[in-house]
């Protein structure tokens, strides 16, 4: 087990989406199925913070102004504003219409250019639907899917140049990481190719986070490990965590050398076998992330 300590314990059902904050010196995250936004300050005597929010929330991204969100839900994308006492403002910024019911976004994160890149997914991964897509919102609006047939994407990811886009499917029946290369100009992806099979490797390939140097760090849920792998998908190093079903990691922290990890309640394990299952840990990797890229190209209110 690595050295860890518990940054928040409250704990989430589906603990996701964990963003540091360079400028507040705090961590955001989402319990999806809980339907909250959550903000802590590691180090800093001060409460926990939630909002609950009208749907479930699969992630969310910082803006240019402090506590003023984009959170991607189940019908929709909202440019949300965070109040004292648990109050929320919102608005939508996009909506969609899902190929079938039941469906709703996950896994986010926006590219250096300022824009957001989404996926889609059936909430009930039982069903095996192929029907997600990975979306984009800018000026434009809601574009895509500019990729089709996922399962459950997972692992969005932008190398420190911005040139290269990660996305997993973290689904038992694919489990894979894929790379692609992005022209931020355009914002067009292309040159699609495995990066790594994680049905070599123990854990479903999760939520995601890319150091300095250009390794990837995913999550490897069900196996309550993270590896990192190199630019060319070449695996340097493991970390075990004190939980199952480690769901996303993000680089803060002052320094911004510190992995912060939120985590899933395991709907059939024992309490013996969950360990610190719904909690926030932070673990020293050895290594340090960059500023997560804020979103900016807002389009027209929907």
């Amino acid at each position: 087990m690595n050295p860890y300590q518990t940054i928040a314990d409250v704990p989430d059902l589906v603990g996701e989406s964990p963003v540091w904050d360079v400028r507040a010196k705090c961590l955001w995250w989402v319990d999806i199925e809980g339907a909250f936004i959550r903000r802590c300050q590691p180090g800093v005597v001060a409460p926990l913070e939630s909002w609950h929010m009208p749907e479930r929330v699969g992630c969310i991204a910082l803006t240019e102004k402090s506590g003023q969100l984009i959170a991607a839900m189940e019908t929709g994308i909202a440019f949300v504003t965070l109040r004292d006492g648990g109050q929320v403002d919102w608005q939508w910024l996009a909506r969609i219409t899902h190929p079938a019911p039941g469906m709703r976004f996950n896994d986010g994160r926006c590219d250096a250019s300022g824009r957001f890149w989404v996926g889609t997914m059936a909430m009930d991964m039982s069903l095996a639907s192929a029907r997600g897509g990975l979306y984009c919102l800018d000026e434009r609006g809601l574009t895509g899917p500019h990729v089709k047939g996922l399962l459950t994407p997972n692992g969005l990811g932008l190398s420190p140049d911005g040139r290269t886009l990660y996305l997993s499917d973290s689904h038992p029946q694919v489990q894979k990481i894929w790379a692609f290369d992005l022209d931020l100009p355009t914002g067009a992806l292309s040159h699609q190719r495995v990066f790594v099979d994680m049905n070599d490797w123990p854990g479903r390939p999760d939520g995601a986070a890319v150091d300095a140097d250009g390794r990837y760090w995913i999550c490897g849920n069900d196996a309550g490990q993270i590896h990192a792998f190199d630019a060319q998908g070449q695996w340097t190093q493991s970390l075990t965590v004190p939980m199952p079903k480690p769901s996303m990691c993000a680089f803060g922290g002052a320094d911004l050398d510190q992995l912060f990890v939120t985590s899933i309640i395991p709907a059939q394990t024992t309490d013996a076998m969950r360990g610190s299952s719904g909690a926030v840990i932070a673990l020293q990797p050895g290594v340090r992330g960059l500023p997560e890229p804020l979103f900016s190209r807002f389009p027209a209110p929907a």
